[in-house]
């Protein structure tokens, strides 16, 4: 067999799982399935050199770790060879501790494909049979219900990934076509039995930082997404109070070279570029803004230094081999710790810590256009007092800000020994991992209110015109929210940008607005169709 293919189609794009370099992209296109991913002829060879020398350890007398030995601290105890199947089987159940409420189903997707990447570089002594039978539940969306708690992020995301894989020997359930069936019921409909797993394949399935990867890679994707929307919604505040575009002139960013201060400078001053209202201050004495406008680059800039760092280390992740033992060519095992969560964990609390700023200072943005200054007024509405305007959306703003800032403390520093001591130190990045992932969906609904606002201010502008870009942000957020001249349910309103924003179909106008004004300048922005909301 040359490769794994579709039952239902075969993508345009390809990726060769265990040969190719995955990266952010790639990842969120295949769980998308814009891209197929496939074992090719040179993944399959390299696979069955590693099975075949695991085959022969497990025949072997000495004694090689998860092969013919017990698990963590029962490594000492020698398996019988009649038995390691029976292991394999026994350590998927037994592992399957996971409690709290499931997942996303983007999540589980992830996982799947981050694991049969690294396991198909030929290093885990798996079989491709099993490999095929990973790929299958990919490319038909037959993904595992895999509980959120219960990784400490140490030995491999060991709770979570057990959880992952019970489907392959008929136990657990499967998130089935918007239905949650028994794994078993699932296989009756394909005609497909149960695997019987080979010696180590279980160990190399749960051993891995896969949890904490696929949560850090959806948390990167909509990081991405927010940095580039704080951006587009900071300028469009800066118009609303009739801001200076001066802090963001390249000779004042070269004075300070930070790489993601000069581009959200540079990203300010293009989407600014064009508009009637920048720089038309209505008090002659305002010859500077508040920080929350001017100081963008440094702090929008930070955070998007903490993307960018948060990114080279998930590359790498994702085509890493993070089993143990470790299968060389040369026939030797290596036990080790690859599977440790700590490379993964510390950048994730750095970056969560980056999301928050992010939410922070949107918040600050929006309370300076309620204040009734800049010719705005008190509480963007004209009949303020017998309407409260847009008073409350701020205090939800409030009130996410401060849940971000109580979950910024770095899991990455704690540490609880598990495994009778063997396993005498953990990462927590599970927990880092989740935490970022929540945070930066409270961030989403911070900008969203923030954009209510924005446009709300421009309103007042009238009959001035934006930039470009800016009025296709206007123009969209107003075909779908009118302009406010009384009180409503406005809750309503923030749902509704929300959508609008994690379904990615403003970025999809602002990005076309882009192109045709030959502008270059979103990191994040890409067209994607995947609900990560859904169950």
């Amino acid at each position: 067999m040359l490769l794994h293919q579709n039952s239902v189609t075969m993508k345009t794009y390809q990726f060769e799982y265990g040969i190719s370099q995955l990266s952010l992209t790639k990842m969120m296109e295949i769980a998308e399935g814009k891209r197929q991913g496939i074992l090719s002829e040179k993944a399959i060879t390299k696979i069955g050199h590693s099975q075949s020398t695991t085959e022969k350890m497990a025949k072997g007398t000495r004694s090689v770790y998860g092969i013919n030995t017990g698990f963590g601290p029962l490594y000492t105890t020698k398996i019988a060879a009649d038995k390691t199947a029976l292991l394999q089987h026994n350590l998927l159940k037994s592992h399957s501790v996971g409690v709290g409420k499931r997942v996303p189903s983007i999540i589980a997707k992830l996982m799947l494909i981050a694991k049969v990447h690294s396991l198909a570089q030929g290093y885990s002594g798996i079989r491709v049979e099993t490999l095929e039978r990973i790929c299958w539940h990919i490319d038909e969306e037959v993904l595992p219900l895999v509980p959120e708690k219960g990784s400490v992020g140490a030995s491999g995301d060991l709770a979570p990934l057990a959880h992952l894989f019970l489907p392959l020997i008929g136990y657990g359930k499967v998130d089935y076509q918007g239905r949650v069936l028994p794994s078993m019921e699932v296989l009756r409909l394909y005609g497909l039995e149960p695997l019987a797993l080979a010696p180590k394949e279980a160990l190399a399935l749960i051993n891995g930082t896969q949890f904490i990867l696929s949560y850090g890679v959806l948390f990167a994707f909509h990081f991405g997404r927010a940095l580039d929307l704080a951006d587009v919604i900071g300028a469009l505040t800066l118009e609303g109070i009739q801001g200076s575009i001066q802090p963001f002139l390249p000779e004042l960013h070269e004075l300070r070279p930070y790489l993601g201060s000069q581009r959200v400078a540079a990203r300010l001053m293009a989407l600014l570029t064009g508009s009637g209202i920048s720089g038309m201050l209505n008090d002659k004495e305002r010859v500077q803004d508040p920080y929350s406008l001017r100081c963008m680059p440094a702090v929008h800039g930070a955070s998007l230094n903490a993307w960018y760092h948060l990114r080279d280390i998930l590359e790498i992740e994702l085509n890493a081999v993070t089993d143990n033992p470790v299968i060389l060519p040369d026939g030797r095992s290596i036990s080790g710790g690859n599977f440790h969560g700590q490379p993964l964990a510390m950048p994730i609390d750095y970056a969560a810590v980056a999301t928050a700023e992010l939410g922070s200072i949107s918040e600050r943005r929006s309370y300076l256009l309620l204040e009734g200054k800049f010719g705005l007024p008190k509480m963007l509405v004209r009949n303020a007092g017998l309407n409260s305007g847009f008073m409350l959306p701020q205090y939800t703003a409030a009130a996410l800000v401060s849940e971000n800032k109580g979950l910024c403390f770095p899991n990455s520093a704690d540490s609880i020994p598990t495994g009778m001591g063997q396993e005498d130190h953990v990462s927590m990045g599970a927990i880092s991992a989740r935490k970022a992932y929540d945070m930066v969906r409270n961030v989403e609904y911070i900008l969203a209110i923030e954009l209510m606002y924005a446009v709300q201010a421009i309103d007042f502008r009238r009959p001035l015109k934006s930039s470009p870009i800016l009025e296709v942000v206007h123009t969209y957020v107003r075909d779908h929210i009118g302009h406010v001249d009384e009180d409503r349910i406005f809750g309503e309103d923030v749902e509704l940008l929300y959508g609008l924003i994690t379904k990615d179909a403003l970025g999809a106008d602002i990005r076309n607005e882009a192109k045709a004004l030959g502008l270059d300048v979103f990191t994040m922005l890409w067209d994607s169709s995947y609900d990560t909301d859904r169950n």
